[in-house]
């Protein structure tokens, strides 16, 4: 290299090594805000605190870096940490939760640790190129490559990274992508760089592509301390992250951590949230799911005679895909996805429902519970009113509703939410009519339904389908019943302007499991 070429490599590397970096860092916020709301719930809550937290220490590392005395041994120092406090920030928060249960420290520590070096960054680049006499140097060009950066991160994040890597490789990849970072830097400065930078970065790259060569072992590590059983499935789709575990003839499936089901005892909440509504309604040729990508409701509306076509419409297709060819998994819906009266759709809820002008005799919301706000819109008064449109005239539909004992007051706000939305059948009296009932399911605890329909159906007896393992008459006159613990309390209905079911859900669950 000649002299002359030599500050133009340094000043064309800088800008690249500011793509890069800028790339890394916003992809340490997304898989620490990702993290957090698996592990801590909530995801706007989480996304927010996450952003916050990591915008205001990359203002308190900028303004750090005036105290760096040489910029470029800084530079190379805060790539080093970033790839070893960034790139292992995903296998630490993971282990530790399976460990302690708890990664609120952990998890603001390395994050505020990550922002401040990557505030760093752009001051120090900016002082490099001065040093260098870089000619032309602007410093609106480092922001726009700074910028482009971020925007290449935020794509490539849940359409690349997640379903290619998961959270686990993508945190140690981009801790590596940090150190060659600062591998190269070392090389092309090299009249600048000392033993001591070398000899320390080769053992934090090493440490790295270790970790990240052994990362499925570091998963199965974490996973081990996440689950009781055995992990017979794990999957990061742009959607969720999916995981089956079983033990004996035992399967239990985890979307982002959470229980949906467990075999053992699945039939319970799948019998009360279809039977009641399929047995209460004149006919029930025309069905609509919305949720269930286990199949196990499906599988339940199709013990009905008369059933003519099932549309199910789940949002994450690696879920229906799962349980439609899996051998063992499709087992426990009785291949109710190969049955040529289901048609299932890959698609958001709302968008399917609002396109859609089909009408329906039943419509049944097995549904994630309104724990942040995009499932919240799910559970919305303006959805209701939606769904109530595509009901037959004497058609029904049922939600679960979460816990009644848990989330008391959310269990009541979505019978306040049914009852004020708008009835199709009577436009200028808004309100639907709605039965609310409970269960106990042993993997959930007391659950609670909430069963609506344009008018009154006769609920004293059902006609039910042979074959069911719990409910029964007995049952069902039981369940219509709630204890003063349980009872109705003064709620607000859910909209999509206030969202008071979150609150509500979330104080419930607080309170039982702080």
């Amino acid at each position: 290299m000649t002299t002359a070429h030599a500050p133009r490599l340094r000043e064309v590397w800088l800008l690249a090594a500011t793509f890069l970096v800028a790339i890394a860092g916003l992809i340490y916020e997304l898989v620490a805000a990702t993290v957090s709301s698996y592990l801590l719930g909530d995801s706007v809550r989480q996304f927010s605190l996450v952003i916050g937290v990591f915008l205001s220490s990359m203002g308190l590392g900028s303004w750090l870096s005036r105290y760096v005395g040489q910029a470029f041994s800084g530079f190379v120092w805060a790539q080093v940490l970033l790839g070893l406090v960034g790139g292992f920030m995903a296998p630490v928060l993971f282990l530790v939760y399976g460990w302690m249960g708890d990664v609120g420290l952990p998890l603001y520590g390395m994050l505020i640790a990550v922002g401040v070096l990557s505030g760093m960054e752009i001051p120090l680049i900016v002082r490099i190129l001065k040093e260098e006499g870089a000619r032309e140097f602007r410093f609106e060009n480092v922001l726009t490559v700074d910028y482009v950066g971020a925007l290449a991160a935020s794509l490539a994040f849940p359409l690349l990274i997640i379903p290619h890597l998961g959270l686990m490789s993508a945190s140690l990849a981009f801790g590596a992508l940090n150190l060659a970072v600062a591998g190269l830097s070392l090389w092309v400065f090299r009249d600048r760089t000392t033993r001591v930078q070398v000899t320390l970065w080769a053992l934090a790259f090493a440490a790295t592509l270790g970790a990240l060569w052994q990362s499925e072992r570091i998963v199965s590590v974490a996973d081990a301390g996440l689950y009781a059983d055995t992990i017979i499935y794990d999957q990061a789709t742009p959607y969720q992250q999916i995981t089956v575990t079983a033990y004996r003839d035992r399967v239990r499936l985890f979307l982002d951590h959470s229980i949906q089901f467990d075999s053992i005892d699945e039939y319970r909440y799948h019998e009360m949230l279809v039977h009641p509504a399929m047995a209460m309604v004149p006919r029930a040729r025309n069905v609509l799911i919305l949720g269930g990508g286990d199949g196990m409701a499906t599988r339940e509306v199709l013990r009905h005679e008369g059933v003519e076509a099932v549309t199910l419409v789940d949002l994450d297709p690696a879920v229906t895909t799962l349980f439609r060819d899996h051998p063992d998994l499709s087992r426990l819906n009785a291949r109710a996805f190969s049955d040529p009266r289901v048609t299932v759709v890959n698609q958001d809820a709302w968008e399917f429902v609002e396109a859609s002008d089909t009408l329906y005799d039943v419509i049944i919301l097995d549904l994630p519970d309104p724990k942040n706000l995009a499932l919240s819109r799910l559970y919305s008064r303006s959805f209701y009113g939606l769904l109530a449109e595509r009901l037959s005239a004497h058609g029904a539909m049922v939600t679960q509703a979460g816990s009644p004992l848990f989330a008391r007051e959310a269990f009541w706000s979505i019978a306040e939410t049914f009852e004020t939305a708008t009835n199709p059948l009577s436009p200028g009296r808004p309100g639907l009519w709605t039965l609310p009932y409970h269960s106990y399911v042993p993997s959930f605890g007391e659950w609670g339904f909430m069963l609506a329909a344009p008018q009154e159906l006769g609920s004293e007896s059902l006609p039910l389908p042979e074959g069911l393992r719990y409910l029964n008459a007995d049952e069902w006159q039981a369940a219509r019943l709630f204890a003063g613990d349980i009872a109705r309390v003064e709620v607000e209905a859910n909209t999509l302007q206030t969202h008071a079911l979150v609150g509500y859900y979330l104080d419930g669950w607080d309170r039982w499991f702080p």
